[in-house]
């Protein structure tokens, strides 16, 4: 699960509009758009292939989808943040199924393999949430709390107490704190 809801953040922060580090982001335009949604699926231990277009624009929708979830739970709005999941695990017909390709042992894949990309990733994202947030782990997925930031995290810190979407931003509260206080 570990490894779709990280997905599930970088589809977000890669491709839907806002803040992020004190700064405003767009996410790629139109002709960047693939190679980031490519990057952005990457494992770091297995690339993806090549996305087309037309890939790119349907998980850029599924992010927009993603980034409800999220802004939902930091809002305190579990029961609409389960609302959105369910939408999205009947939309895609998730359904848990091993499947075994490119040499890799048998695993658990949350969609057929005649589903397109787009509904693939977004089967896995939402079975991944939804595991997150039926579970005692639902406070570990956030929006950053930095001012100007709204990207999002999964708090993997031994003690859940994870605020921030980066290091970046967290430096930038701790440095404004420090100047207030000296101020």
């Amino acid at each position: 699960m570990d490894a779709v809801v990280t997905t599930a953040v970088r589809l977000i922060n890669t491709l839907t509009p806002g803040e992020a580090h004190g700064r405003p982001y767009s996410p790629p335009d139109r002709a960047a758009l693939p190679a980031a949604v490519a990057a952005a699926l990457s494992t770091g231990t297995r690339d993806i292939r090549d996305v087309t277009r037309q890939e790119a624009s349907e998980l850029a929708a599924v992010a927009c989808a993603l980034r409800t979830i999220f802004d939902a739970v930091a809002s305190g709005d579990v029961d609409g943040a389960a609302r959105q999941v369910n939408v999205m695990l009947a939309q895609t017909g998730a359904r848990p199924q091993l499947d075994r390709h490119d040499g890799e042992p048998w695993h658990v894949h949350f969609h057929g393999a005649a589903d397109s990309v787009a509904k693939g990733y977004a089967a896995g994202c939402a079975t991944g949430l939804a595991v997150v947030l039926g579970s005692q782990m639902r406070d570990r997925i956030g929006v950053c709390t930095a001012p100007r930031c709204d990207r999002v995290y999964v708090d993997g810190s031994r003690n859940g107490s994870r605020r921030f979407c980066s290091t970046s931003c967290q430096n930038r509260v701790k440095t404004a704190a420090f100047r207030a206080r000296r101020g």
